[in-house]
């Protein structure tokens, strides 16, 4: 099966230090994912690489000639992806805006019948909880419902190093131990629904509502 695995930040300066503290949870994440599910394939999405326009514009709303081809490839990817792994600052209390903006982008058909793993971190002592909280719903409405079991990377910048290794106070296969709690679950469920889907198309089983609100048979 295809996961990607999404880096909600673009932060990118100092201060605060260290920048981009969210890349060494994604590449700790990829690399807990590569040795213990390496019969699946496992992708790094970093939404830096998708510098998008202010005037907000969704995949869907372009003509077909006239579409980025950045976004039309990462458009066929999370369609073709089984599962997503999000990993998101907190800012305020709420998930990285930045990494919200980017799935915005693409209708929730795309990620619809599939299941989601939530990672958040932070410098200080919560490890991005509270953001979590509100992840929850912001996935279920793309349609890719989050696994119950979370991950969360307090101290971020004391647990790892730049290149997303373990620091030498830590103990790598207990934080492993720990991300597989989640990624088991996640796999679980990916298996689950790719089978389902292959037996039936869940998008056929409703049609888009285009009738007049007056026209509801329910309000």
């Amino acid at each position: 099966m295809k996961f990607l695995v999404f880096l909600g930040s673009v932060r990118d300066s100092t201060p605060p230090r260290p920048a981009r503290l969210g890349e060494r949870v994604a590449k700790s994440c990829m690399a807990c994912l590569q040795s213990r599910y390496s019969d699946h394939e496992f992708e790094l999405v970093d939404v830096i690489d998708y510098p998008m326009d202010t005037v907000f514009k969704p995949h869907f709303s372009y003509a077909k000639s006239h579409v980025p081809a950045d976004l039309d490839s990462l458009a066929n990817k999370v369609q073709q992806s089984d599962g997503y792994i999000m990993v998101s600052p907190e800012y305020n209390h709420s998930m990285s805006p930045a990494l919200s903006h980017l799935l915005n982008h693409f209708g929730s058909s795309l990620f619809s019948y599939k299941p989601s793993a939530i990672v958040t971190y932070s410098a200080g002592q919560w490890g991005g909880m509270r953001a979590a909280v509100g992840m929850r719903t912001f996935l279920s409405e793309l349609g890719c419902l989050s696994v119950s079991s979370m991950i969360h990377v307090p101290k971020a910048q004391e647990v790892l190093t730049d290149d997303g290794s373990m620091q030498e106070t830590q103990d790598k296969n207990t934080w492993f131990n720990y991300f597989a709690q989640t990624f088991n679950q996640l796999i679980w469920w990916a298996e689950a629904t790719h089978q389902q889907r292959q037996l039936v198309d869940p998008l056929s089983m409703g049609r888009t509502f285009k009738r007049s609100p007056t026209e509801r048979d329910a309000p």
